[in-house]
């Protein structure tokens, strides 16, 4: 209680923005903002895949960039998805990949536990990851990846390769490139894959994906020479450990503001 003419509170003064949703209540100020991730924080660049003969395989290096600082340099973005005879790559925030990878276990756990002797085909699988990102975009609370779902059903022998996004646009096709390998390594994919799906084989279809990490290296700030390559066949999924390829920067001496030239 104040007396007549006084002009000042012992009590604290609470604005609008510290005192939250419900002025006065019990919530917290920063509820709104935790619900929602506003950017991507910690993020990953290109995933590449490609058919081959034997099956599909996929590259992503092993670089997770804080914003535009390179940060941390072992993290793995391609998983395999056990019981459906697939595998994920991830481009974009690692956060969300890691409540993506958490809702997939869930997701095989209650089949699992089913007991029916059913599982999830790959384009079982894929089309639920679409359906998860489209109500989450719905939401206004977007999952900020895009997706490439490699698998093969181990029945039939069929290869799947399909792609999301973080709005739930979908795409399937032989050849598929997330992040700045859309813009830089895709040409090149398509150039040396399709109509030629069934003649390419594992080697082949390996020093294909080392070149355009290796391009990639070159040409993309946000990328690492260190990079997993995983293949898919109906055998099952093999993640292989992170290697490099080697490089050759004598072309650049002839770029403006790199080699000896002043002008």
């Amino acid at each position: 209680m104040t007396a007549p003419g006084q002009t000042w509170s012992s009590q604290p003064y609470l604005d609008h923005i510290s005192a939250g949703p419900s002025y006065g209540g019990h919530s917290d100020a920063f509820d709104d903002a935790r619900k929602h991730t506003q950017q991507p924080i910690v993020t990953g660049t290109s995933i590449l895949a490609i058919k081959y003969r034997d099956g599909i395989m996929m590259a992503a290096d092993t670089l997770a960039s804080y914003g535009s600082l390179a940060r941390f340099m072992d993290v793995r973005r391609i998983t395999s998805v056990e019981g459906a005879n697939s595998i994920i790559g991830c481009s974009g925030d690692q956060s969300d990949f890691q409540y993506i990878q958490h809702s997939i276990d869930k997701l095989m756990l209650r089949e699992f536990n089913a007991g029916d002797g059913h599982t999830l085909t790959p384009p079982q699988l894929y089309r639920s990851l679409s359906r998860m990102m489209y109500a989450r975009r719905s939401k206004v609370d977007p999952l900020w990846n895009s997706l490439v779902l490699a698998g093969i059903d181990p029945t039939t022998g069929v290869p799947f390769l399909g792609y999301v996004d973080l709005l739930g646009t979908t795409y399937q096709s032989s050849t598929i490139a997330t992040g700045f390998g859309l813009h830089l390594a895709q040409p090149l994919l398509r150039k040396e894959v399709e109509g030629r799906e069934h003649e390419i084989d594992e080697a082949r279809a390996r020093e294909i994906l080392e070149n355009c990490m290796r391009v990639l290296f070159y040409r993309d700030a946000r990328s690492l020479n260190r990079f997993q390559i995983a293949k898919i066949t109906k055998e099952g999924a093999e993640i292989g450990e992170p290697m490099s390829t080697s490089t050759n920067w004598a072309f650049a001496e002839g770029l403006r503001g790199y080699g000896p030239q002043t002008q």
